[in-house]
C-alpha cells in the first residue's frame, strides 16, 4: 500500500474519523485528506509533509519512520545529515603551563607571620591581667561548690512533612479501543500519545495539571484523584479535558 492508504488503513482500524484525526493532531482536514490520497501539495514543502506524516501516523497507532523513508525515496529527499557531520569536535587547546604566583604566596606567608605574632601577644596580655587570689588568713581556702551543669534545650518540635500537591489520573479501557494523549499543562511533556486497548489501563500523575484527548470516550472509565467519575464523555466521542490537583471539586 502507499502511504496515504497505509494511514487511512490505520485509521480505520483505530476506529478514528478524518475529522478527529485532524482535531487530535491540529492538521487541517482537508490536508489529511490529501495525504491519504498521496496528495502532499497542501503540505507547504518536503519538510512540513514528513512530519504531518509522522503526526498522523503517531495518531492512528503505528509507526511513523517507515513511511518518512518512503516518502524519502519516491520524492528525492536526502535525510539530514547527523550532527557529528555538521559540527566539527573543538580543537583541544594547548595546556597552559602554570607559572607559580610569587607574589600571592609572599602575601599569604606575611599574613601568617602577622598573625602568629598578634595571637601570642594577645594571649601574653591576658593572662598577666587575669587576678591572682590572696590566701585566707584563717586557714586553707574553702573549695567552691561545683556549678551546675546548664539544662539542654528541648529539641523544637519535629514538623511532619507534606506530600506537595499532584494530580492523579487513572483511564480503563472498559469498551473496545481508545485512542489517547496525555500531557502536561504547557503540552510539551508528552506522558503517553496511542491507542488504549479494551481492558487495558493507563495512569499519569503532573504536579500541576494534566490535559487529555480521549477518542472513543463513552468506552473510557475516569479516576481522577482517587475517585471515580464514570465514563469520560457520554455526548462526544473524542473530547478534551485537564485536571489539577484540587479536582474534582465537588460530586
Amino acid at each position: 500500500m502507499s502511504i496515504g492508504q497505509t494511514l487511512a488503513h490505520a485509521r480505520t482500524k483505530a476506529g478514528l474519523t478524518v475529522d478527529q484525526v485532524s482535531e487530535a493532531t491540529r492538521i487541517r482536514q482537508p490536508i489529511v485528506e490529501g495525504i491519504e490520497h498521496d496528495d502532499f501539495a497542501g503540505c507547504g514543502g518536503d519538510f512540513y509533509a514528513r512530519g504531518h506524516i509522522r503526526t498522523i501516523a503517531r495518531a492512528v497507532g503505528i509507526d511513523p519512520e517507515p513511511l518518512v523513508a518512503e516518502f524519502d525515496q519516491a520524492h528525492g529527499v536526502t535525510p539530514a545529515p547527523s550532527p557529528t557531520v555538521i559540527f566539527e569536535p573543538e580543537r583541544i587547546k594547548p595546556e597552559r603551563r602554570l607559572t607559580p604566583n610569587w607574589t600571592a604566596a609572599m602575601a599569604a606567608a606575611v599574613v601568617v607571620v602577622l598573625s602568629f605574632v598578634v595571637f601570642h601577644l594577645v594571649d601574653g596580655k591576658g593572662d598577666d591581667d587575669k587576678p591572682v587570689a590572696a590566701p585566707s588568713p584563717t586557714g586553707p581556702a574553702q573549695p567552691t561548690a561545683p556549678q551546675a551543669a546548664p539544662v539542654p534545650a528541648a529539641p523544637p518540635s519535629s514538623v511532619v512533612a507534606q506530600a506537595p500537591p499532584q494530580v492523579k489520573v487513572r483511564l480503563d479501557a472498559v469498551a473496545g479501543k481508545s485512542w489517547v494523549r496525555a500531557t502536561d499543562t504547557t503540552g510539551k511533556q508528552v506522558y503517553f500519545e496511542g491507542n488504549l486497548e479494551k481492558g487495558a489501563s493507563k495512569e499519569f500523575v503532573d504536579p500541576t495539571e494534566l490535559k487529555l484527548v480521549i477518542g472513543n470516550a463513552d468506552g473510557v472509565r475516569l479516576n481522577v484523584n482517587g475517585k471515580d467519575l464514570g465514563p469520560a464523555s457520554t455526548k462526544n466521542s473524542v473530547v478534551r479535558l485537564s485536571f489539577k490537583p484540587g479536582d474534582p471539586q465537588q460530586g
